[in-house]
């Protein structure tokens, strides 16, 4: 039977189907929290303890142990909600939990973390996913440390490991041709081949384009406009429209350009179904216009390299590309300037004829110090 709040004990919440503790902490002041279980016998364990570290905190300042659990309880429904990453965060969870699941966190050392990270190495697991994992921990036991004032260690910082060079994948003009033609052939996902223009023509992510609303397009300053909430980065951003980008947009309307001006308007997604409904994936479709394509080993993501390629490609400076990506340092950018090595054979070209013409003076100035 629910017990009443002003009570001392667990009770119910209407909007939850879990037990709440209620109790004095170490400065006298009530408490109530969620245990995060609805098992009673659990949820009583649990007040109990938080009733005995308020005991020892209260009478000898004693500090109360932290468990793994109760972290990353706490760290996933805080902060963690508000992040983009935080599908893949509860991933990452999934695969901390049977290894730290009841660890004291007071307990925890650099050698656990460092067998967590050769365990998941030995399992055959890139780099890149342990690093996440391990980050997702760091983050967690910081937020914890500096929010709310836990005195815990945090021996999961300065762990990350060097990861490969990115996977750098993209398309042919012949090839995207092919792709584009086999996606049009999709008659239960018209919205496809446009969508691939449009996210070859923009470097638009995935994301980007299948959260776009029209507000956000301006045809007539030839421009989408990208929200911070939408992007990547948490910064906005305008990303351009060429031609071929305009013609998805209007294909993508699907409208005469004076209805698809009054549409615009409205608050409905760019990418839509017939009737309307925002399109939430796109990952079994497009992986069959790339079989029906014969193009193997290439995501949607890439689309997003190939638009990248082909601006480098065409002399495009790689600041330029950087900007129109929305990449956050320019680093992102340069694993495509070997696409342009006439740029730098340019460069080279500049100092051609400088060393023989100043090879006398260094010769000179080399003799007279020597003498």
């Amino acid at each position: 039977m629910p017990i009443r709040k002003d009570r001392d004990g667990l009770y119910r919440r209407k909007d939850s189907p879990r037990w709440w503790a209620s109790y004095t902490d170490a400065s006298g002041r009530r408490t109530r929290r969620s245990t995060g279980t609805a098992d009673r016998n659990e949820a009583e364990a649990l007040l109990a303890k938080w009733r005995l570290e308020s005991h020892r905190e209260a009478k000898w300042g004693e500090q109360p142990s932290r468990t793994f659990d109760e972290l990353m309880l706490r760290y996933l429904r805080g902060p963690g909600a508000r992040k983009r990453s935080k599908e893949r965060d509860h991933f990452s969870a999934r695969h901390l939990f049977p290894v730290f699941s009841g660890r004291e966190l007071h307990t925890l050392t650099a050698s656990d973390v460092r067998g967590y990270i050769d365990s998941r190495l030995a399992a055959g697991v890139e780099p890149g996913t342990v690093n996440r994992e391990i980050g997702l921990l760091s983050s967690a036991l910081n937020y914890a440390r500096r929010d709310l004032d836990w005195d815990i260690p945090n021996p999961a910082t300065g762990r990350r490991l060097r990861e490969p060079e990115g996977r750098l994948r993209y398309l042919s003009r012949d090839e995207a041709f092919a792709l584009i033609q086999a996606a049009a052939d999709n008659k239960r996902a018209p919205y496809l081949a446009p969508l691939i223009r449009l996210a070859l023509h923009t470097g638009c992510r995935r994301g980007e384009l299948l959260s776009l609303r029209w507000p956000s397009v301006d045809l007539g300053r030839g421009l989408i406009m990208l929200d911070g909430n939408a992007t990547k980065s948490g910064r906005r951003r305008s990303v351009p429209l060429n031609a071929e980008a305009r013609a998805a947009l209007a294909e993508l309307s699907g409208l005469p350009s004076d209805v698809r001006d009054r549409r615009s308007r409205l608050s409905v997604p760019v990418i839509a179904t017939k009737k309307g409904k925002p399109v939430l994936s796109v990952k079994r479709s497009f992986a069959s216009a790339c079989k029906a394509a014969g193009i193997a080993d290439f995501t949607f993501h890439d689309l997003r390299h190939t638009c990248a390629a082909w601006l480098v490609s065409a002399g495009v400076p790689l600041p330029e590309v950087r900007d129109l990506l929305g990449h956050s340092t320019i680093r992102m950018t340069e694993r495509y300037a070997h696409l342009a090595p006439e740029n730098v054979r340019a460069a080279v070209a500049k100092i051609e004829g400088v060393s023989s013409r100043s090879g006398h003076v260094g010769l000179a100035v080399v003799g007279k110090e020597a003498t």
